[in-house]
């Protein structure tokens, strides 16, 4: 072929039905849709300085790959293995590590580091974190859990998941609980702000100026809150919210409540009052179960985005605070979507118990 003149290319019909499929697929990685795109307009005869210009490269690139497709067809528009420096580590010597870090500790330690790990296994410690940021494994963070061992969880799950996925017709379903003992807290000296390569910084230490207690229910339809900031967390206080609700559900609705066992919801006090409204419902959580209650959902966003980093002089403050929260909430609601079935709730627990089983009897 004579230097300078571009290679022609002639397409069959099952290649340009591919080439043609990656130009459109939206979830064509840029590059194949790009080199697709430079051996479609080649095959209609356009030179490389005009194919250059529609695709926005330079001649010398839309030449390597229309000459790399007319030595390997379509095969050729993928990347080539790069040459790059061979591994040190074998999969055996990987899989030595993973052995290691899941079913070892080291000695009068509770955990491996990357060099406490790297100096059994005689690898530096580099590769060690390198091998457990490939495989997903944080030995040094460690989580609770508490499996429930209520005997009614069964059933209970059914229950309260059945309300969040096909609520009963004429009914109102609110998720109910309480958020005891929320601290005013002022932080000892003035906040640092936040600047550019900085974090916002604050004093480790504070003055204490009292505590309140918050009744809250989210209604689960709508994503609306009633909440109430009280002094005392007491069976009174929680049947005059139950009161509050009631006086906010039109009259026509029944009311199904989720909360949980706290020796607060049981008490005669709050029987009378539910034997005086029998439109009310109550649907008791599972033992350690709270994760069912979308309620606690909503206190983690006020902690995170209201609480914690705030700094409050008095009550007052931190009652305008969250009142300021609940009102937000209202003023743009969104309810939170529950996507799992209990059938998928219970097979998870199960499996996490069987596995957990099944470690300890490996141990034993």
């Amino acid at each position: 072929m004579p230097k300078g003149k571009a290679a022609r290319i002639d397409l069959s019909n099952d290649e340009r039905d591919t080439l043609e499929r990656n130009v459109r697929r939206r979830k064509s990685a840029h590059a194949l849709s790009q080199r697709s795109r430079i051996v479609l307009l080649a095959s209609e005869g356009l030179t490389d300085g005009a194919i250059a210009e529609r695709v926005g490269l330079r001649r010398e690139t839309v030449g390597v790959w229309r000459n790399r497709f007319v030595k390997q067809r379509l095969d050729g528009l993928s990347d080539e293995p790069r040459v790059g420096r061979p591994r040190e580590i074998d999969d055996a010597e990987i899989e030595a590590v993973i052995v290691a870090t899941l079913e070892t500790k080291p000695e009068a330690a509770t955990h491996w580091s990357t060099r406490s790990l790297a100096r059994k296994m005689g690898l530096n410690q580099s590769a060690i974190s390198r091998i457990w940021r490939a495989f997903g494994l944080q030995p040094h963070r460690a989580e609770v859990f508490q499996l429930s061992a209520d005997p009614q969880l069964v059933e209970k799950v059914r229950d309260i998941v059945g309300l969040y996925l096909s609520p009963p017709e004429n009914a109102a379903v609110f998720c109910v609980d309480e958020k005891t003992a929320v601290q005013a807290l002022e932080r000892s000296q003035p906040l640092l702000p936040l600047q550019p390569r900085q974090p916002e910084r604050r004093s480790h230490d504070y003055f204490r100026h009292g505590s309140l207690d918050l009744f809250a229910a989210l209604n689960v339809a709508t994503g609306e809150v009633i909440g109430r900031v009280k002094a005392r967390h007491r069976s009174a206080e929680f049947v005059q919210f139950l009161a509050a609700i009631e006086e906010q559900v039109p009259k026509y609705l029944a009311v199904h409540v989720v909360l949980d066992n706290l020796s607060t919801h049981k008490t005669p006090r709050v029987r009378r009052w539910l034997q005086r409204h029998p439109r009310f419902a109550l649907h008791f959580t599972p033992t350690h179960a709270s994760w069912l209650n979308q309620v606690e959902r909503w206190f983690a966003g006020l902690t995170d985005q209201q609480l914690r980093r705030g700094s409050h002089r008095s009550k007052r403050e931190l009652r305008a605070a969250i009142e300021a929260y609940i009102a937000k909430t209202n003023g743009e609601p969104k309810p939170f979507v529950w996507v799992k079935s209990a059938d998928q709730i219970l097979r998870s627990i199960a499996r996490f118990a069987q596995r957990t089983l099944d470690f300890h009897r490996k141990d034993a």
